[in-house]
C-alpha cells in the first residue's frame, strides 16, 4: 500500500488525498511535526516538505505536482478522452489555484488589518479569474463530474468555507458562482475525507487564534460589502 507522509493543516497534502480518494485508491497516512522533523523523513525528502508518497516499491515521491501526474499515470485519469490540449488547460488551472495555497495560509495568519485587507486583496484576484471561467450552469469547474481542477482548488475552497463558519468572513464574497463551486464541491464530502478527523480544530486554532481573523475586531470585517475581498 502506498503512504502519505503529512502534516495535519498542510493544504499541499490535501490536494493528494484528494486525488486518492477520488480514485478510491488505498493509503495510510503518517502524521509528522514540521518544527521536530524526524531525521527519516529529512533523508527521503530532498526539500524537506511535505507531502511525501512513499510508493509500493518503496521510492519518495516529493513535490505535490509531481505526485498528482504520478497519481494520474499510475491510476489512470479521473476523466476519461481528455485530449492532451484540454489536459494542458486543467494543469495550468489547477497550477493557479495551488500555487495560492500558500498566499491563503499568509493571508488567514495576518495580525493585522492593513496586512489581513493587503493580502485579502491579492488573493480575491484568483478567485476572481475563477468565476470569470466557471460557466455556473454545472455543477463543478468544467462539468457535472469532478476533475483534477476541483481537486486542486479544494484545499482553498475548503479553507474559506471554515473561516466563514467561523468568523462571517468570506473569501469568496461577491463572487456568487465561485460560491456555488464551493458548495457543490463541499457537498461530495471529498473535504472531510482527505483531512484528519482533528483537522477543523488544528485549523482553527493555528489560524483564528492571535489572528486578525480571529480577533475582536470581528464586526469589521465580516460585514460582506465592507470589506476589500468583494468584487
Amino acid at each position: 500500500m502506498i503512504k502519505i507522509v503529512s502534516f495535519k493543516i498542510c493544504p499541499f497534502v490535501q490536494r493528494v488525498t484528494a486525488a486518492l480518494e477520488t480514485k478510491k485508491v488505498p493509503y495510510e497516512i503518517e502524521y509528522i511535526s514540521l518544527k521536530d522533523k524526524p531525521q527519516w523523513f529529512l533523508d527521503m525528502s530532498p526539500n524537506g516538505q511535505v507531502p511525501i508518497l512513499i510508493t509500493e516499491n518503496n521510492t519518495a515521491l516529493f513535490e505535490s505536482d509531481a505526485i498528482i501526474e504520478y497519481i494520474e499515470d499510475e491510476f489512470g485519469p479521473i476523466e476519461a478522452d481528455v485530449t492532451n490540449e484540454q489536459r494542458a488547460m486543467d494543469r495550468a488551472w489547477s497550477y493557479l489555484g495551488s500555487k495560492h495555497y500558500l498566499a491563503q495560509c499568509s493571508t488567514m495568519s495576518s495580525k493585522v488589518k492593513a496586512t489581513f485587507e493587503e493580502r485579502t486583496e491579492k488573493l480575491f484576484k484568483a478567485f476572481v479569474k475563477v468565476e470569470a471561467q466557471l460557466s455556473g450552469t454545472t455543477m463543478f469547474f468544467k462539468s457535472n463530474q469532478l476533475s483534477n481542477v476541483d481537486i486542486a482548488w479544494l484545499p482553498l475552497l475548503h479553507r474559506a468555507n471554515i473561516v466563514k463558519q467561523h468568523t462571517g468572513f468570506d473569501f469568496l464574497c461577491g463572487l456568487p458562482k465561485a460560491q456555488a463551486w464551493q458548495n457543490n464541491v463541499l457537498a461530495t464530502g471529498l473535504a472531510e475525507k482527505t483531512v484528519s478527523d482533528d483537522f477543523a480544530a488544528l485549523f482553527t486554532d493555528f489560524y483564528l487564534t492571535n489572528t486578525y481573523l480571529g480577533g475582536n475586531e470581528a464586526e469589521e470585517k465580516v460585514a460582506c460589502g465592507t470589506s476589500s475581498c468583494c468584487g
